[in-house]
């Protein structure tokens, strides 16, 4: 990752099988689009680098298995089979899939370890209605329970203001639910034009990356890592401080952490089916004895 806009070719692939592309999507470009006059999306630099890979029975040439915003860098899963779409899908729909973020945030976050929690609504009001808002506020339309786990790896400053390193794992998947909760503690993501009102418009990007995206397929899973662009070979203007905690140790306690989590979801899918089972063999004893006690009814008013 660099500081250097998107291009047709700067496309990184991080993962590639016969099923799946996982891309590190650049900053500031879309995942697709229908409107003629964008000249740049990732559906067209999968295009130009894989044409052979494109399926002409979908309308982008590729399944997109997840979204990420436009001003989002990070992990995409791409699949190339519609069998193999179906599969993410599924694990995206049971929210099986684990997700991290890494993001700068203004000021000093001082609770090293909080899950956010603020229901998300759209935002009704006439020029912010291509925004979200947090329950409560004005125009606030359909919140959605929304929660975030925040965890602090660094202080340092960026470009001389006080700025924290963030690890974000969205625990549910609103539109713009980083941006949001971020925004409503106080401290915004760095570079976050929309949601600053347009106040944050000096950073040459919006400091919000999809670093970890791990997807438990079977037989394999699919575990992905897309670097870490928040460091000072890449953006001088961010100079760290003090560190907490290490990146590395950081996602491995939040992989360690899905497992045991998927490890209590299969118990309780378990023990959920054995009282399934157990229901149906008590109602079907229950229907033979009825059975059995209308048979004799019936022989006894044939016999009157």
């Amino acid at each position: 990752m660099s500081s250097e806009p998107a291009s047709i070719e700067s496309l990184r692939v991080l993962y590639q099988s016969d099923d799946y592309i996982v891309v590190d999507k650049h900053w500031d470009i879309r995942i697709d689009s229908k409107m003629w006059y964008e000249k740049q999306t990732v559906q067209m630099q999968l295009q130009h680098h894989f044409p052979h890979l494109a399926d002409p029975s979908t309308y982008y040439g590729f399944r997109f298995c997840h979204q990420l915003d436009f001003s989002t860098s990070g992990a995409l899963c791409v699949a190339l089979n519609k069998a193999a779409a179906g599969r993410a899908y599924r694990c995206f729909k049971d929210r099986t899939v684990t997700k991290a973020y890494l993001s700068l945030l203004r000021g000093w976050v001082e609770n090293e370890t909080q899950t956010l929690d603020f229901a998300i609504g759209k935002n009704s009001i006439e020029g912010k209605t291509h925004m979200m808002c947090i329950e409560g506020t004005e125009g606030c339309e359909n919140p959605k329970p929304s929660q975030t786990q925040l965890i602090v790896l660094e202080y340092g400053v960026y470009d001389g203001d006080p700025v924290t390193k963030v690890l974000l794992q969205p625990l549910t998947g609103r539109t713009h639910q980083l941006r949001v909760h971020c925004s409503e503690i106080g401290h915004p993501i760095v570079g976050d034009f929309t949601y600053s009102l347009g106040a944050d418009d000096s950073p040459y990007r919006m400091m919000l990356h999809a670093y970890l995206l791990q997807i438990p397929l079977e037989p394999q899973q699919l575990l992905v890592t897309a670097g870490d662009p928040f460091i000072p070979a890449v953006d001088p203007k961010w100079v760290p401080q003090s560190s907490l905690r290490t990146l590395e140790a950081t996602v491995e306690a939040v992989l360690e952490h899905s497992k045991t989590k998927e490890k209590e979801r299969v118990v309780a899918r378990s023990e959920g089916e054995k009282r399934r089972q157990s229901k149906t063999r008590r109602t079907g004893k229950e229907s033979e004895e009825q059975r059995r006690v209308c048979q004799e009814w019936l022989s006894e008013w044939a016999g009157d």
